[in-house]
């Protein structure tokens, strides 16, 4: 199969450098253009990166030499050298909103991991293995835009990836009508370590901006549906949240709390876990897990440090599923926040757009 000709806007931030190195040897991704500030611009992408990589691998060989771009002033030059690029910019919300679009105007297919486009009703916000039928929406998004092969689509909140791959299939086998769900989120998805950001060491912080608004409406619009020439988000069920920022360098995990029209069984819910694949399993996408919801019997799993990485960082566990006396049931989730979360979920995310032919 062909090789495609992939493009990384922000390569020089944390989820940049993510996906850089999620590239390397990707059996169908060709990493081709980097793109950065006007301060990197220039350089080479080694130069642009020095003492600064955070990676626990070196930086690629095929990206140590190439120049980085302008993301913003080089643009067609950039449309012109790849099949599609990935976002992570890291710019006010309304300026990522404003560059992404010039991009998918100038013909290139963008795969945002920011939120800026994430309510845009034509926009596709996909898990792969929760909604993949949302990104049929793009016709109708190219016609809005006048393109024939740009558009945007966008990955989801990082911290959602560890609870509502687990409820989506009990929620309509069941009736999922509500949940309640304490996120407690690693360093790293506010694009920080511990050496940049001393004071998580030995700390807890109540409170991460905006993210709780994310947590409980991002799911509705996953969970919802094409009508007309938008996404119409779920009605039909309601989620709260806490959202807190732990000393932890990667991994978010959840508290969830469940409650059904109809209350299943243990073993019910444990063997739909179990037997649960979605379209990226079916298709063997390269960097989709073999088995995407994996439960531990253990009563101290999942544990952070421990299952993270779980399927190279892309696969969700599970544990601790037991009653509970206000909700139906209880469980604790865990995901790997820049790998399922973050850039590896836009590398997914863009193995189904390519094998299901919108790029």
């Amino acid at each position: 199969m062909k090789k495609y000709k992939v493009g990384v806007i922000g390569a020089t931030g944390m989820v940049g450098q993510r996906f850089v190195s999620l590239l390397k040897n990707h059996p169908w991704f060709q990493l081709s253009v980097v793109a950065a500030s006007s301060r990197s611009a220039g350089r080479t992408y080694e130069e642009s990166v020095a003492g600064r990589w955070q990676m626990p691998n070196p930086i690629p060989d095929e990206a140590c030499k190439l120049v980085v771009y302008d993301a913003q002033t080089d643009i067609d030059q950039i449309a012109q050298c790849v099949d599609f690029v990935f976002s992570a910019v890291d710019m006010k919300k309304e300026e990522i909103k404003a560059l992404e679009l010039k991009y998918a105007q100038a013909e290139c297919p963008v795969i945002s991991n920011n939120s800026a486009h994430r309510w845009t009703p034509d926009v596709p916000m996909v898990i792969p293995e929760v909604n993949p039928e949302h990104t049929e929406i793009i016709d109708f998004q190219r016609k809005r835009l006048g393109t024939k092969r740009g558009f945007i689509a966008v990955k989801s909140n990082c911290s959602i990836q560890s609870y509502i791959p687990a409820l989506h299939p009990l929620k309509d086998t069941f009736g999922l009508t509500h949940a309640l769900v304490c996120t407690y989120q690693a360093i790293s998805g506010a694009g920080k370590n511990f050496d940049t950001w001393p004071e998580m060491i030995d700390n807890v912080m109540p409170l991460i901006s905006g993210e709780e608004e994310k947590t409980e409406q991002e799911p509705l619009k996953i969970w919802g549906t094409i009508t007309g020439t938008q996404i119409v988000p779920a009605v039909s069920l309601s989620i709260t949240s806490q959202c807190i920022r732990v000393p932890v360098t990667d991994g978010h995990l959840a508290a969830v709390f469940m409650a059904f029209n109809e209350k299943p069984a243990t073993h019910d819910i444990k063997k739909i876990w179990q037997e649960f694949k979605g379209r990226p399993q079916i298709l063997k996408l390269p960097s989709a897990p073999n088995q995407f919801l994996n439960y531990f019997e253990d009563s101290d799993r999942p544990q952070t440090k421990l299952d993270r990485m779980l399927e190279d960082g892309m696969a969700i566990s599970l544990g601790r599923l037991r009653p509970d006396n206000q909700y139906d049931y209880r469980f604790i989730g865990l995901s790997h926040n820049t790998l399922r979360g973050a850039a590896g979920g836009a590398v997914l995310l863009a193995e189904l757009l390519c094998a299901d032919g919108f790029i």
